[in-house]
């Protein structure tokens, strides 16, 4: 009766370490969203002229990583 008990309690702590393992640290870290509030009476030209200049910093960024890539793949010599 003993070992029997003893069997089951062993058995039953491992099955509770696995559940309780499982949750602990599985949850992804919060993230922190920015968002940009406009006025609700903006012209179509303010909002034209909006995406107009963040096309052009999203061009300028891209236009930057590439140089980069460049200038790394001259110093490896490819």
């Amino acid at each position: 009766m003993i070992g029997a008990a003893l069997a089951f309690l062993v058995t039953l702590i491992i099955v509770i370490e696995f559940i309780v393992d499982a949750k602990i640290g599985t949850a992804p870290p919060p993230r922190i969203v920015e968002v940009e509030l406009y006025p609700s009476n903006r012209t179509d030209a303010q909002i034209i002229a909006d995406q107009k200049k963040d096309m052009a910093e999203k061009a300028a960024a891209e236009k930057e990583k590439q140089r980069q890539f460049q200038k790394l793949e001259k110093q490896l010599g490819m």
